[in-house]
C-alpha cells in the first residue's frame, strides 16, 4: 500500500511531458530540405528568369539595362529585407497595419529559431525571394526610360512603404488575414501589388519617345521563351513551396500550377491565332506566364477542375488586356507588367473565392461549394491591395524624384540607349 502514493506521483510527473511535448515546436528535416529547394527555386526567377523574359521583349539597346535593374532590385530586396523589410513584414502585429520592429536586423533570430516545422532563417529567405521578385515585376512597367539611380531609390523605398504592409495584411497577421482572405502565394501580394504600382509608375513617367510612331521590336524572343521556361520552372517553389511543408497541399499546388500555366498558354495561343492569324512564341511564353499569375492566390486551394478554368480564362483576358485594351486607352506599359500581373492576379483572387475546393483546405470554401461570402471577402482585399499600391507607390515616385532629381532619364540617352548611355555596354555587337 506505501507503494501506490510513489507509483501515483511516477506516473503524475509523466503527464505534463506527454501532453505538452506536442506543443514544442521541432524542425521537421523534410519540410526544411523542400523549403530550402523551393527559396532557390524562387531566387533563380528574377537575375535569371524575369531578367531575361523582360530583358527578350526590351529593345536591343536597352537589353543590358533591363538585366542590371532587374538584378540590382534583388541585390537591394536581399538586403532590405533582412535589415528591417522582414520585421515590418512578420513582426509583431501592430494594429493589423504593420508588423512591429521587434525582429529589426533578425533581432532575436538565431540558428535555433523556428518557424512553424522548418528554422526561421529558412522562412525569412523563403519570403525575401518574394520581396525581391514583387519590385522587379514593376520594372516591366517602365523600361527603357527610366533612370538607373531612380530605381535604385525606389527599389529601396517601395519595398519598404508598399510590400512590407500588404505582406503583413495578407500573410503576417494583419487585417486580410484575420478577415479570411485567401492569398496563398502571392495574388494581392505579388501580382496585384506589383501591376498596379507598374501602372502608376508608367502613368507618371509618360510613354517612350516615339512610342505609336514607330515599331519597338522584342531584341531577342528567344531570350524571352528562354526566361518564361526558367520563370515556369521556378514558379513550382513559389506555390508548391508555400504550403511550407512537403505535404498534399503542396503537391496539389504543384499539379494546378503547372495545370493553369499550361492551359494559359494554349487558351492566348488560340485567341491570338482567330484574331491575328498568327501564333507567335511570345504570345504562348506570355500566355503560360499570364496562367502562372493566375494560380498563384488559389494554388493551394483549388483543385484540377479549378485550375483549368482559370488557366484558361486566364490567357484570354491576358492577351485582350495586352492587345487590345492598352491600346484603346493607350498607355505605355512597356512589358505588359499591369496586363498579365495586375489584371491577371485580380482575375487569380477573385477565382479563389469562387473555386476554393474544402477537399484540398478544410478551411477554405469558394461560391462553387457553399460559400458565397468568400467572393466578397476577396473583393474586398482586392480593393484594398489596389488603392494602398497605387497611392503609396505615388508617394513613393514622389520622395524618389526629390532624392534624385527626376526619375527619367534625358531624351538623349533615351534615343541612344540606356545599355550605352548608362552602362557604357552592349548586349550585342552590330555591325
Amino acid at each position: 500500500m506505501k507503494m501506490k502514493p510513489i507509483i501515483y506521483s511516477a506516473i503524475l510527473s509523466l503527464i505534463p511531458l506527454s501532453v505538452y511535448a506536442e506543443d514544442v515546436p521541432t524542425i521537421n528535416a523534410g519540410n526544411t530540405a523542400w523549403i530550402i529547394v523551393a527559396t532557390a527555386l524562387v531566387m533563380m526567377m528574377t537575375p535569371a528568369g524575369l531578367a531575361l523574359f523582360y530583358g527578350g521583349m526590351s529593345r536591343y539597346k536597352n537589353l543590358l539595362n533591363t538585366f542590371a535593374m532587374t538584378f540590382i532590385a534583388y541585390c537591394l530586396g536581399s538586403v532590405v529585407w533582412v535589415m528591417w523589410g522582414y520585421s515590418l513584414s512578420f513582426g509583431t502585429d501592430v494594429k493589423g497595419i504593420i508588423g512591429g520592429l521587434d525582429k529589426l536586423f533578425l533581432a532575436g533570430v538565431g540558428i535555433a529559431s523556428i518557424s512553424g516545422s522548418i528554422p526561421e532563417l529558412v522562412f525569412i529567405m523563403f519570403q525575401m525571394t518574394f520581396a525581391c521578385i514583387t519590385v522587379a515585376l514593376a520594372l516591366g512597367s517602365v523600361v527603357d526610360r527610366m533612370k538607373f539611380s531612380s530605381w535604385i531609390v525606389f527599389t529601396v523605398l517601395w519595398i519598404t512603404v508598399v510590400y512590407a504592409p500588404i505582406c503583413h495584411w495578407a500573410w503576417g497577421g494583419g487585417w486580410m488575414f484575420k478577415m479570411g482572405a485567401l492569398d496563398f502565394a502571392g495574388g494581392n501580394v505579388v501580382h496585384i501589388n506589383a501591376g498596379i504600382a507598374g501602372l502608376v509608375l508608367c502613368l507618371v513617367l509618360g510613354k517612350r519617345t516615339g512610342f505609336g510612331k514607330e515599331a519597338m521590336f522584342p531584341s531577342s524572343v528567344t531570350l524571352t521563351a528562354l526566361g518564361a521556361g526558367l520563370l515556369w520552372f521556378g514558379w513550382f517553389g513559389f506555390n508548391a513551396g508555400s504550403a511550407l511543408a512537403a505535404d498534399g497541399i503542396s503537391a496539389s499546388a504543384f499539379m494546378v500550377t503547372n495545370t493553369s500555366a499550361a492551359m494559359a498558354a494554349i487558351s492566348w495561343m488560340c485567341a491570338e491565332w482567330m484574331r491575328s492569324g498568327k501564333p507567335t512564341v511570345l504570345g504562348i511564353a506570355s500566355g503560360a506566364v499570364a496562367g502562372l499569375v493566375s494560380i498563384t492566390p488559389a494554388a493551394g486551394f483549388v483543385n484540377l477542375g479549378g485550375s483549368l478554368i482559370i488557366g484558361l480564362v486566364a490567357g484570354v483576358l491576358g492577351y485582350f488586356s495586352v492587345a487590345v485594351i492598352k491600346h484603346k486607352i493607350g498607355y505605355d506599359d512597356s512589358l505588359d507588367a499591369f496586363g498579365v500581373h495586375g489584371v491577371c492576379g485580380i482575375w487569380g483572387a477573385i477565382a479563389t473565392g469562387l473555386f476554393a475546393c474544402p477537399d484540398i483546405t478544410s478551411t477554405a470554401s469558394g461560391l462553387f461549394y457553399g460559400n458565397p461570402k468568400q467572393v466578397v471577402i476577396q473583393l474586398i482585399s482586392i480593393a484594398g491591395t489596389a488603392a494602398y499600391s497605387a497611392v503609396a507607390t505615388l508617394i513613393v515616385i514622389f520622395i524618389t524624384k526629390m532624392i534624385t532629381n527626376g526619375i527619367r532619364v534625358e531624351k538623349e540617352a533615351e534615343v541612344m540607349g540606356l545599355d550605352n548611355a548608362i552602362h557604357g555596354e552592349r548586349a550585342f555587337e552590330i555591325d
